[in-house]
């Protein structure tokens, strides 16, 4: 939701070279950051992430160092743009792949969130989901959303979270609906209509436990093999009474 400023922890080239094997165009790549507004966001949130980023595959665009620029996501100070995904080499990262979404679904998923490249981060919208998380004493939370005027309203702003809901919306994809169950004519099943929550209120950890998004995890997916671990020979623990006799 913000960006984040790299940590001082190198970058793991080799779950780097994992996480790169895996991921596909579409699937959205939560982070822990690094900035104290982070710290803030997962505070309030109650979880480890407090950004995301699109993975849109090849862009035919290069960072200066010259490594593929293939996340779209939205910093505080510069809006939307395309990174390369080494940027996260530090952080603690999760996959969440939207399942059975098809190809002509994760191109409009990536078409729109290229699309938005150059919009503004929406202080705003932070702003209104601060005071959506804080309990406002004497409020029911059913009717804090109404009370707030969510986002600036402005077609060309954004943060990290809403613009990856809304290019999902494009496609049609599910990610954390409200869901309204109602009964068929002469029949006993009730059947699931799901209502499009509003962008502005989601945030990264809704990818994370969204029903229709599975957690991909490099290290399974390349192949594990635990009897293949290297294991560090430790001293044998004294016995206690050994302990106590000397």
């Amino acid at each position: 939701m913000t960006r984040n400023r790299q940590e001082a922890s190198p970058v793991d080239a080799k779950a780097l070279a994992r996480l790169r094997s895996v991921l596909r165009p579409g699937d959205v790549l939560l982070v822990e950051g690094g900035m104290k507004v982070s710290t803030a966001i997962k505070y309030l949130t109650q979880s480890t992430w407090s950004h995301a980023a699109l993975y849109v595959g090849e862009t035919d665009q290069f960072s200066p160092d010259g490594e593929p620029l293939v996340l779209v996501e939205v910093e505080m100070d510069v809006g939307c743009v395309l990174s390369p995904l080494s940027k996260y080499g530090a952080f603690g990262t999760r996959i969440c792949r939207p399942q059975g979404l098809d190809a002509a679904g994760c191109a409009s998923v990536a078409a729109y969130a290229l699309g938005r490249l150059g919009t503004q981060y929406d202080l705003k919208n932070i702003v209104d989901l601060l005071r959506w998380l804080v309990p406002v004493p004497l409020v029911p939370s059913r009717w804090r959303r109404r009370m707030i005027a969510l986002g600036s309203g402005d077609p060309t702003r954004a943060i990290c979270s809403t613009l990856i809901a809304q290019a999902f919306e494009a496609a049609r994809y599910p990610v954390l609906p409200t869901v309204e169950y109602a009964q068929a004519m002469d029949a006993e099943d009730f059947e699931e209509i799901l209502h499009i929550r509003h962008h502005s209120l989601y945030m990264p950890r809704d990818f994370d436990i969204s029903p229709y998004f599975a957690v991909v995890k490099p290290t399974l997916e390349s192949g594990f093999d635990y009897r293949a671990l290297t294991w560090a020979e430790e001293p044998s623990p004294t016995p206690p009474q050994l302990a106590a006799a000397e």
